[in-house]
């Protein structure tokens, strides 16, 4: 299961599956999965999308089409948080024995090249948690306006600092999780259904021992499409690191640093 060779659409299951949650991404649904479709090591899509009017889903199901028994789709009734798409897709992944568990996004902000290093990193540098970090080598940041910039590299710092978390981009949305970490979590009692969503499944791999490990990436503002950030969410990830940290006062985390 672990070859790096490539493969065919009609390849053996991969080891891997990438989450892409969409919603209004007909410009860039096609063009990113046949991306991942080209890697040269195979990575499975699970694309969850939430009742996009744009065609989004009927896209992705020609997709299906061309790449047989290599893409899934959940269709859900509408928009219900990234959080609670990524648990639903995180369950899926599990039910289906993927041994590495992405999350990317849909409009090339993240490129689909690096999760072939995600993955590699997780198997040579033994980590659970590997997170293609914007901000671990300084800022890799390419067409945010500067104060998008500084507003999410200062949040990650805060965040950094109240909770604690050995990682430089606690907002990052390209992770890669080995499944033991998702087996481990009690998913039904991850909170956030926003960017914090991001913050609170590091903390929590944090507080379980498990190995984090950051790759640099670059991170490219989408070319195409409408970004979902609004200040509400931004707003989340700021003010509610502080419930985070305070409720994990009292709360017992198992220990998985030597299991």
């Amino acid at each position: 299961m672990n070859s790096d060779s490539n493969t065919s659409s009609v390849a053996a299951h991969a080891d891997a599956c990438v989450i892409i949650p969409m919603y209004n991404e007909c410009e860039n649904a096609a063009a990113i999965i046949d991306a991942v479709m080209a890697l040269p090591v195979p990575f499975d899509i699970l694309v969850i999308d939430d009742n996009s009017p744009d065609g989004t889903a009927a896209i992705v199901k020609d997709k299906m089409a061309q790449y047989p028994g290599r893409i899934d789709l959940i269709e859900r009734a509408g928009k219900l948080g990234l959080g609670t798409a990524y648990i639903e897709g995180f369950r899926h992944c599990l039910a289906k024995n993927y041994e590495f568990i992405c999350e990317m996004d849909a409009d090339f902000s993240h490129n689909p090249s690096d999760l072939v290093r995600l993955r590699r990193t997780a198997i040579d540098d033994s980590a659970d948690v590997v997170v293609g970090s914007r901000y671990v080598t300084g800022v890799n940041v390419v067409n945010w306006p500067m104060g998008r910039i500084l507003m999410s590299y200062y949040a990650s710092k805060y965040v950094r600092l109240v909770t604690g978390i050995p990682v430089h981009d606690t907002t990052a949305g390209f992770v890669c999780y080995r499944r033991r970490v998702l087996q481990a979590m009690e998913l039904d009692k991850i909170r956030f259904k926003g960017y914090a969503f991001q913050i609170e499944m590091k903390f929590t791999a944090y507080k379980y021992g498990f190995r984090i490990v950051e790759v640099p990436i670059i991170f490219v503002n989408r070319v195409l499409g409408t970004s979902k950030m609004s200040s509400g969410i931004f707003g989340e990830a700021v003010f509610g690191v502080i419930r985070l940290k305070w409720s994990s006062l009292f709360h017992k985390f198992p220990d998985y640093s030597h299991k």
